[in-house]
């Protein structure tokens, strides 16, 4: 994204704060045995706001009753790091990069701030980051308390994560194209997915087929950790292990998706390993189906998360009842959650920066926030017949089914973002024969 939708939000974050002094830092680089590192990735609520991919970095935004400044603090580049691991921007590549009033190196920051929050009653940080950062900003309000000769001091300290989420749900035009354009790549790995797999394959060679895709269309992130589940493997929600051979005549459910300029992906697609459903799955696969296209019907502004809940498990358990698998009254079978045996996660989840968007469900009082234009949200019905469940009659057993698009609420209804993606048996069985 350019400069212009992050100077967007950090303006539609200071017109929701009260005056005073908003802190958000960088993530910290992540340990991943002794001496090596994971691959750098971004705070996403500091991307948001600053579109700044360093580590080590401060932005402080300040506002007062006649103006505002945005500072950003970041490593100055030197030629030890250079060598090592690449050059930095530093602080005149960042002042020339970014719509900021001024850059300082990182050093300065613990000098720094005690004047910055001087004369100031609120103080926006994450309440719940352990960043040395903040934990240096609070001594430094806590110090400046004490301190006489001061007319104004910090007393109140604000989770400011819960502003910029509720920024993060309604997306932009440019958010929706980094995240469309993510869905694009994936769509293409799926169906490579697709077209490769054979019965005698492992799990981990789809995976790598599909992140292949992924890397050769210049993603260089998974959005989370793939499931590529067959047969059974299906009916353990979180599968990562993707070793176990794939099997004629089983299932193979696939959850992956890759990542694009930090915004996600998030898609499912269940098929045949060789290519054709049985009669079983067929029976199943479409039962999922049809309650994931009544529900993406649903949608439209005005429409509340906690209901379109309600209403999935509704026809999930109707599903349940068509099937044979429950049987007796819809309503008691739902009181009882006796449907939630065999559909036990919720329909979906918000989705931008992170695959799950912390974006919140609910407002300020507890009420559940209703779908507005610019929303994305996923939606993922699935139902889970384990091999050793012998309430499920036989033909049903080891069948795992889900299905998951990425939605994008409009102001007349909705868009599926991965519509691209085969979905119906009859696309799926042609795409298996490619």
């Amino acid at each position: 994204m350019n400069e212009t939708n992050f100077l967007d939000h950090r303006r539609k974050l200071l017109e929701r704060m009260e005056e005073g002094v908003a802190i958000v830092t960088s993530a910290p680089p992540q340990t991943r045995s002794n001496d090596t590192e994971y691959a750098y990735r971004q705070n996403s609520d500091f991307y948001y706001l600053s579109g700044f991919t360093e580590d080590n970095s401060v932005l402080i935004l300040i506002k007062t009753s006649e103006s505002t400044k945005v500072l950003l603090f970041v490593e100055p580049d030197n030629a030890e790091h250079a060598l090592w691991n690449g050059a930095r921007l530093g602080i005149e590549g960042a002042k020339s990069t970014f719509r900021v009033d001024e850059v300082y190196d990182i050093a300065e920051y613990s000098r720094m701030i005690p004047e910055l929050l001087r004369e100031h009653i609120h103080l926006y940080i994450d309440l719940y980051s352990d960043s040395p950062h903040l934990s240096e900003a609070k001594r430094a309000a806590h110090s400046l308390h004490s301190t006489r000769g001061i007319k104004r001091h910090i007393r109140s300290i604000i989770d400011i994560t819960y502003l910029i989420r509720r920024l993060r749900l309604i997306k932009s035009d440019k958010e929706i194209q980094e995240i469309t354009h993510a869905i694009t790549i994936t769509a293409e790995a799926h169906h490579e997915a697709m077209r490769t797999c054979r019965a005698g394959m492992r799990e981990f060679q789809l995976q790598a087929c599909m992140s292949y895709v992924f890397l050769n269309n210049g993603a260089v992130s998974e959005a989370y950790g793939a499931i590529v589940a067959g047969g059974n493997n299906a009916n353990t929600l979180h599968y990562i292990d993707n070793r176990d051979e794939l099997k004629d005549g089983d299932l193979v459910l696939i959850d992956a998706a890759c990542e694009w300029n930090l915004y996600a992906s998030d898609i499912t697609r269940t098929f045949p390993i060789n290519g054709k459903f049985s009669n079983a799955q067929r029976e199943v696969y479409e039962k999922v189906l049809n309650v994931q296209l009544r529900v993406i019907e649903a949608i439209k502004p005005g429409v509340k998360r906690d209901w379109l809940q309600k209403y999935s498990e509704e026809l999930l358990c109707d599903a349940l009842i068509d099937l044979g698998i429950l049987s007796g009254e819809r309503n008691v079978l739902m009181d009882a959650k006796e449907h939630k045996k065999y559909a036990p996660h919720g329909i979906g989840h918000w989705m931008g920066l992170d695959v799950h968007d912390p974006c919140p469900y609910v407002d300020e009082v507890g009420e559940a926030l209703a779908f507005e234009a610019g929303m994305v949200m996923t939606i993922e019905p699935g139902l889970y017949f384990r091999t050793d469940d012998e309430s499920v009659p036989e033909r049903y057993r080891g069948i795992g089914i889900r299905i998951e698009d990425n939605i994008l609420v409009t102001e007349s209804g909705y868009e599926n973002l991965s519509s691209m993606i085969a979905k119906t048996v009859e696309e799926i069985e042609k795409m298996c024969r490619k």
